[in-house]
């Protein structure tokens, strides 16, 4: 893969789903986080919530935040072929790339951070907080540390600047010349 050696950023030139998710699971994450950390530590379990869902969305395709967006108007860049406006918005899960892989590593970090950070120290809450802001700058700028390790090791990305084909909801309709 030739191009591995450079940094990947995902497009940010519309607020897609995908990008919306990220941004708000990240406010979510350092919300929680602080919550946690200065009110009662079980306001952790929003966090653990948080990644259980990022789980699933890795797993299922299946995103609740995502199909509330599409409900609202926002386009996605990753949905299964054929979606169109008023169905159901999944994920694509038909292989493991680089997006997918980064739902579930956030997904399994993040509640893990959060399970110690209840039986161990409060001090795991440091990593949330790390992960919440890493999802926000993601969201805002397209770059990603954990996405970059996984590009730099060759997982293959569907986020590409002009490489994701058009959604069938997107692609003109096709004229048919008079006969």
């Amino acid at each position: 893969m030739p191009q591995a050696s450079k940094l990947y950023i995902v497009p940010t030139d519309r607020w897609y789903i995908e990008r919306t998710v990220w941004l708000i699971a990240g406010v979510v994450l350092l919300s929680f986080t602080a919550l946690a950390a200065w009110v009662h530590p079980l306001f952790v379990l929003g966090v653990v919530a948080t990644g259980l869902a990022s789980i699933t969305v890795s797993l299922t395709g299946f995103c609740v935040v995502g199909n509330v967006l599409a409900r609202l108007g926002f386009q996605p860049k990753l949905a299964r072929p054929g979606w169109r406006p008023g169905q159901l918005y999944f994920v694509q899960t038909d292989s493991w790339y680089l997006e997918r892989r980064i739902y579930l590593a956030v997904g399994i970090n993040v509640s893990l951070a959060s399970c110690l950070s209840l039986m161990h120290s409060p001090w795991w809450l440091a990593f949330t907080a790390f992960v919440g802001g890493a999802m926000v700058w993601f969201a805002a700028t397209g770059f990603c540390i954990m996405a970059n390790g996984l590009y730099w090791l060759g997982a293959e990305p569907r986020l590409v600047p002009g490489a994701v084909p058009p959604l069938a909801a997107d692609a003109p309709a096709k004229q048919h010349a008079p006969a």
